[in-house]
């Protein structure tokens, strides 16, 4: 077979003949965190989110009988339509692990078809599946980071649409795929993934909840079309009209593309979530806690909340009617100021401050409604999870706190304890709930990931 020259190549080459004795350990042990998050914010949607019962219900009609089962349910359906349903459970909670700075969260879509092609083309050992993952996540990273005008000049969503090539990028190493092959499946997710803009603008619409199902199930879809030999395109990132070309008026970087390639993944910089909303919100959610705490703070004593913040953090504030009384939970999570009353007003913000009950709370809509926005134009997506906030005191008084990383950065990171109790609380969310001692070995064994033979028995 003719080997193809340029970029695509080289990194479906790198794709393709990753292996796990050539991962740093530092890598590893970021990866398993990663699947470790991952698979317990999936469960707790199971469990929590209307938005994707749709998804399950479809998915149980045209999976038939499969190998890949739905997460929290006990069907089985086929990889495809297991990544449909597992995806659309990925973003619903706003809970998974991001990339500060960049416009992607590098894993939502990824894991649901890594899951599934492992189920369906197993056995899959722990080690395979950590090199799928962590070639996955870094490839989407890179993607990102290269490029050099934003997609949202064109109208897109960048999430969804750059995460997808992480997940068809693992599918395609769970399947052994050559280079050609993980070209050619490269090409045929370009020709499904999409993702608008306006899914920012609609206050009623919950797409920007489930969006993960659709890359999830393209992702599989074209790693196993590639498999059965389509051909695709030679260039399809780089080339006259590939992915940079369509999404990004050719603006991009190609050496950020391909600096330290096979040594340095980006999956070892994510962030983790404290809160489950919108990254963009957690510097804010801090700062409210801390001045609510170091003040002892008495809401009706508040006069405005002054929040600023550059464009990033403007699509999370504005327009104030909208984001200070949300329709529906997924922008809840999506509001500054419905986040920033919440962390005023509970103790802590959790999975529990964003139901329908909370949509209609008189007081914390009343305390959303006293904040207002102030633009920094020097804050770019370098300060995605940055936040200042004033709260002005009827008396007159000015408290002020900023946040320059918010917590769970690469920085100020969660730890293991910490994500492991995460996970062991979103498991029992699940439709089906896994008790205690269950979790705890379920989670044991995933952070043991490289010594399981087959990794879909955890599953079981």
């Amino acid at each position: 077979m003719k080997a193809r020259a340029g970029l695509s190549t080289v990194l479906a080459t790198h794709v393709s003949q990753a292996q796990f004795a050539t991962l740093p350990t530092t890598t590893v042990t970021a990866t398993k965190r990663a699947i470790l998050d991952g698979l317990g914010v999936m469960l707790a949607a199971s469990g929590l989110s209307d938005e994707i019962k749709p998804f399950i219900k479809l998915a149980r009609t045209l999976g038939g009988a499969g190998p890949a089962n739905i997460l929290g349910h006990a069907d089985r359906v086929s990889a495809p339509m297991a990544a449909f349903a597992n995806g659309s459970m990925a973003h619903a909670l706003d809970y998974e692990d991001a990339l500060d700075g960049a416009p992607v969260h590098p894993n939502a879509s990824l894991l649901p078809a890594a899951l599934a092609i492992a189920q369906a083309c197993g056995p899959v050992s722990g080690r395979d599946f950590i090199v799928a993952v962590a070639t996955g996540c870094d490839l989407v990273c890179r993607m990102a980071l290269a490029l050099r005008q934003p997609m949202e000049t064109g109208g897109w969503y960048p999430p969804p649409i750059l995460g997808a090539f992480g997940a068809v990028a693992a599918a395609t190493r769970l399947l052994r795929l050559n280079p050609t092959q993980t070209c050619d499946a490269f090409s045929l997710l370009l020709c499904q993934n999409t993702c608008p803009g306006e899914i920012k603008y609609s206050a009623a619409s919950v797409i920007r909840a489930i969006r993960e199902a659709f890359p999830a199930q393209a992702a599989v879809t074209s790693a196993l079309l590639a498999a059965e030999g389509v051909t695709g395109f030679e260039s399809p990132l780089e080339g006259r009209s590939g992915f940079y070309s369509l999404y990004a008026g050719g603006q991009f970087e190609p050496d950020v593309l391909l600096d330290q390639l096979g040594t340095r993944y980006w999956i070892e910089q994510l962030s983790f979530k404290r809160w489950p909303c919108c990254r963009g919100t957690h510097a804010y959610i801090e700062a409210a806690q801390l001045l609510r705490q170091k003040h002892g703070l008495d809401t009706d004593s508040i006069a405005t909340l002054r929040i600023t913040g550059g464009q990033v953090q403007r699509m999370l504030c504005e327009p104030l009617q909208q984001k200070a009384a949300p329709q529906t939970l997924i922008d809840a999570k999506f509001s500054v100021p419905f986040c920033i009353a919440t962390a005023l007003l509970q103790n802590e913000v959790t999975l529990g401050s964003f139901t329908a009950i909370t949509l209609q709370d008189a007081g914390l809509l009343s305390l959303a409604r006293r904040c207002e926005y102030k633009l920094r134009a020097d804050w770019g997506h370098e300060q995605a999870a940055s936040g200042e906030l004033e709260i002005v005191l009827h008396n007159g008084q000015t408290l002020h706190k900023e946040i320059p990383r918010a917590l769970g950065h690469p920085d100020r990171p969660l730890d293991t304890a910490a994500l492991r109790a995460k996970f062991i609380d979103c498991a029992g969310r699940a439709a089906t709930p896994i008790n205690l001692e269950n979790a705890e070995r379920l989670a044991t064994r995933i952070l043991a990931l490289e010594d399981e033979a087959d990794m879909t028995t955890i599953l079981n």
